[in-house]
């Protein structure tokens, strides 16, 4: 319950020393609010710091060990497919070496068919274009190459012939076309039948002797060419002796299988252990800046916590002390020294007194 002022003295004292405490009180916490912003700037940045730095360093190695697994897995993969390839050269060869020998004798068998059939055209005075493919295609023509090779001969002499000459004349009209076409049958067709008399007539026996030669020849290479099929066609590779490439590719193949085994429990070593270790490493060099920054900011959170308590607790002891008697509005140094000086002086007799002076004086301040 407050009490009636005896001593204005010591009211007005212990009032100033008051003001003057709670105002250091809220000076220090300012200071310490600052601080603790500051502090805590910091830390964040320095674990940022941190945090980063370890994963950089994490990511780097990590790389590194994929990096090192990866130079030696390529370079397997570089020698199998080396080793593949020359495989593929042996079988190939193999295979070219295999349809050599086991065509050979047809093959033989056909240069001395060539060599009998030039021989006995030599021998009975054939001429040498009878022997040529275009001959027997339009005199002796067998199988669908050389009814191809007949009806191109007839579209070329019949219809390219007397197309591109009539189209080739500065005037064209349908009797230059019939002209045309007359002359070409005449030109074309007297010069086959010509060809075919004078030869047929004099050698038809050598011609047709030269026409079985010339399938024989022909069966010879349609049988080389399935020889030549059916051993392309085989799975059986044992004959090409490419075991050796065959292990070779083996043994690469189980270090390539190996070197990814060995690059996976890599990771996943780093992953579940290494990684940690490189952290702790990382976040012990920066242990003690990270505790003393830690330890600073709580005890400067701990300070400020008092010092808040503080003058939280010297204001309310202002409230309850002396802001009752003079008002919120003169708790300040200036304004309590001012009442103090007009009670001591005498112009004022209480602080209620005091009070209307100081206000007057204001006032009458205002007013001029």
């Amino acid at each position: 319950m407050p009490q009636p002022i005896t001593d204005y003295h010591a009211f007005f004292g212990a009032a100033k020393q008051a003001v003057q405490e709670l105002d250091e009180l809220k000076q220090k916490e300012k200071m310490l609010q600052d601080l603790e912003k500051q502090l805590e700037s910091s830390l964040k940045t320095k674990q940022k710091n941190v945090s980063e730095t370890i994963a950089l360093t994490v990511k780097k190695r990590r790389d590194e060990i994929a990096k090192s697994y990866d130079t030696e897995i390529t370079k397997t993969q570089d020698h199998l497919k080396k080793v593949r390839g020359k495989r593929e050269k042996a079988k190939s060869q193999g295979e070219k070496d295999r349809i050599a020998d086991e065509t050979q004798t047809l093959i033989r068998e056909n240069e001395e068919l060539k060599v009998q059939m030039k021989t006995m055209f030599r021998e009975n005075h054939v001429p040498r274009f009878c022997a040529g493919n275009l001959y027997y295609a339009l005199y002796f023509t067998k199988g669908f190459k050389e009814l191809m090779t007949m009806f191109l001969a007839i579209v070329i002499c019949f219809l390219a012939i007397p197309c591109g000459v009539y189209f080739a004349l500065p005037q064209q009209n349908t009797m230059f076309l019939i002209v045309i076409y007359v002359a070409a049958i005449l030109f074309f067709g007297g010069l086959y039948v010509k060809i075919g008399n004078s030869t047929k007539m004099k050698h038809m026996e050598t011609l047709k002797a030269g026409s079985s030669i010339r399938s024989q020849i022909k069966a010879n290479k349609k049988q080389m060419k399935k020889i030549t099929k059916s051993i392309l066609k085989d799975k059986d590779e044992g004959v090409y002796n490419l075991q050796k490439f065959d292990d070779e590719i083996a043994r690469l193949e189980q270090d390539k299988a190996q070197s990814e085994r060995q690059k996976k429990d890599a990771l996943h070593t780093f992953d579940t252990v290494t990684k940690t270790i490189i952290s702790d490493e990382i976040m012990g060099n920066h242990k003690v800046e990270l505790d003393q920054l830690e330890s600073d900011l709580e005890k400067t959170v701990s300070d400020l916590k008092e010092t808040t308590a503080a003058a939280r607790a010297k204001a309310l002891y202002i409230t309850d002390e002396f802001e009752i008697y003079v008002g919120k509005e003169f708790m300040v140094l200036d304004k309590l020294q001012d009442l103090e000086d007009s009670i001591e002086n005498g112009k004022a007799s209480n602080i209620s007194d005091a009070i209307a002076n100081f206000k007057g004086r204001d006032y009458n301040k205002n007013s001029n």
